[in-house]
């Protein structure tokens, strides 16, 4: 850094560098720019994330995900457990009875799916296999989320199957899995189609 001289003082002050780096780098002071590499911990990209600060950040936001799912799964789990304690259940018929049976192995299915991300996370706890753990964890999301639909889909069968009647049940049933199929897996195609022709990507891609 060169000084200056100002004027008739004889002070001086500090000239600013034309290549002046301050808001290149975060508080600890690597550099941040798309590109540069000092820590060794592999190249920033353009939202000025490293792959492992990447990885850290879509562990994050798929643990915030998998609450959501997880609390209404565990409350018709819940649901699902008690009914058959219930003095209604002794009366129902046998597609009812196996329709219980269907859901409830469903939602224990479910469930574990669900768990399971987080359950891989702490088991690989450490072992700097932060990437893999995201990628097994969002194939298992999706996994559930697929469980999830049938498990929906039986529940609200069988619960209109006894309050109302079959052919009603039945055809509630099929919009339900419809709506949900395409809530869930068919909306968000569009744009993953136009994001996969596009040659900048958003930071949540895979590693």
């Amino acid at each position: 850094m060169t000084e200056v001289t100002a004027g008739a003082s004889g002070t001086t002050v500090p000239a600013q560098r034309a290549d002046d780096r301050a808001d290149k780098r975060n508080v600890n002071g690597r550099d941040r720019r798309p590109g540069s590499d000092r820590s060794g911990r592999g190249p920033v990209d353009d939202r000025g994330e490293r792959p492992a600060e990447r990885a850290d950040r879509n562990m994050i936001e798929m643990l915030q995900e998998l609450r959501v799912a997880q609390t209404g799964v565990q409350i018709l789990f819940a649901f699902l457990l008690s009914l058959s304690f219930t003095e209604r259940f002794t009366r129902i018929d046998e597609f009812q009875r196996w329709t219980y049976v269907v859901t409830l192995l469903l939602t224990s299915l479910t469930t574990g799916l669900l768990v399971a991300p987080a359950a891989i996370h702490r088991m690989l706890f450490g072992k700097g296999v932060k990437a893999a753990t995201v990628r097994i964890g969002h194939r298992l999301f999706i996994a559930g989320l697929a469980a999830l639909t049938l498990t929906l889909t039986g529940a609200v069968l069988l619960v209109l199957d006894v309050a109302v009647g079959r052919v009603f049940a039945w055809w509630s049933a099929a919009v339900i899995l419809v709506v949900l199929v395409g809530l869930w897996f068919v909306l968000p195609l569009p744009v993953r189609t136009r994001n996969d022709l596009d040659d900048g990507p958003d930071g949540d891609d895979e590693e």
